[in-house]
């Protein structure tokens, strides 16, 4: 059983001591560096895409649904005292359709459509991330 003496770990990655370029090499290193960030960037992306996709549809949807609600039960509490009716006819009318923030208008159905898209940006970051963690 023959067992070679250690090395120093450096001179085994780089094998300075034969004046060969190792497997960290300047370019391995560089190109290591490179594929890591990029794996960083889209786990960043997807990660922020997981969180908020659920958001934006559960509000999208809660914002659709909540009109609805708010009407049905108005028009079911038609017997119950004028005062009452009046106001949830008022409160009826208060729930926006919209909402104008700067130069965006969000609506429900736009708040689920970017929930669909972000869902759709963590799988595409997904997949980068393991393209460029295959490459590191």
């Amino acid at each position: 059983m023959d067992i070679q003496p250690s090395r120093n770990l450096t001179d085994r990655l780089l094998n300075s001591r034969s004046g060969e370029s190792g497997p960290l090499s300047t370019g391995a290193l560089i190109r290591t560096g490179i594929w890591s960030i990029c794996y960083f960037a889209f786990y960043f992306a997807q990660q922020v895409a997981e969180l908020l996709a659920p958001l934006l549809l559960i509000l999208g949807l809660g914002w659709y649904i909540l009109p609805h609600i708010v009407n049905a039960i108005t028009t079911s509490a038609a017997s119950a005292d004028p005062q009452a009716k009046d106001i949830m006819n008022h409160v009826a009318g208060t729930l926006p359709t919209h909402l104008q923030i700067g130069s965006h208008l969000l609506t429900p159905g736009s708040l689920m459509f970017d929930g669909f898209l972000l869902m759709g940006l963590a799988a595409i970051g997904a997949t980068l991330s393991a393209l460029a963690a295959r490459n590191m």
